[in-house]
């Protein structure tokens, strides 16, 4: 499986980025995968290979570049809770400082980015995030709704922004959410919300799961929801960019 560690232009600068593809000369559709807030990694880079070895070009940046390259907080191998502390007190002030606005830029950046690689193909492109990275694969896919066909954010806060950003979608959406971090409640009221602004999508509770739920290298992990979203995502990938 190649896999690249590349540099792509921005408004502010340069993002590193790790991306992952098949082997075979051909063209593949794009997918921009948004980290959480932890960043690249191994783990990030374990994802990546693996979505790539269906048959996609994945390009994960470093959203957090403006403040250096990935991994712009030492990490441990493994973030357990004796650590999340310390690790999110350097996070935070990252977290605050990107604004909607460096979002929207950077996703402009990305999405260019990702067009002009000899191993994508024409045509549409999912945008896919974790956490943090969520929220901001949202944020893409409502401003660039003639790009991306697909949207798949897992335990992410995908509601803050309010319900008026689903009205800009035109990507089908899959919402995987932490048990942890929705009640039935709000499920009901985001669902009606998404309802409201005719989008096509599946979200659910993913039962067991805190938030993090995908990450194998911190407490959070649960394999069996691993799994779950693998099963939601690659159906979704595939009907949505078939003919990328």
């Amino acid at each position: 499986m190649p896999t690249k560690m590349l540099h792509i232009p921005t408004a502010d600068g340069q993002a590193d980025a790790f991306a992952a593809f098949p082997d075979n000369g051909e063209r593949h559709p794009g997918v921009l995968m948004y980290p959480d807030g932890f960043g690249i990694r191994p783990v990030l880079r374990e994802m990546a290979r693996e979505l790539a070895g269906h048959g996609y070009y994945v390009l994960v940046p470093n959203i957090f570049y403006r403040h250096g390259p990935a991994p712009v907080v030492e990490l441990p191998e493994h973030i357990g809770e004796e650590v999340r502390p310390a690790v999110f007190a350097q996070l935070m002030p990252l977290i605050e400082a990107h604004t909607a606005e460096r979002v929207l830029s950077d996703a402009d950046a990305y999405l260019s980015f990702l067009a002009t690689q000899p191993e994508v193909g024409a045509g549409s492109v999912a945008v896919t995030g974790y956490c943090i990275g969520g929220l901001l694969a949202l944020r893409t896919a409502a401003a660039h709704p003639g790009q991306v066909a697909a949207l798949a954010a897992f335990h992410g806060p995908v509601g803050v922004d309010g319900p008026d950003l689903f009205f800009k979608l035109t990507a089908q959406v899959h919402l995987g959410h932490a048990e942890g971090d929705m009640t039935p409640e709000a499920l009901g009221e985001l669902n009606q919300a998404l309802d409201a602004a005719g989008v096509g999508y599946t979200s659910e509770i993913y039962p067991g799961t805190v938030h993090g739920f995908t990450m194998s290298d911190t407490e959070a992990f649960n394999p069996a929801a691993l799994q779950r979203h693998w099963d939601r995502l690659l159906p979704l990938l595939d009907r949505t960019l078939a003919n990328s």
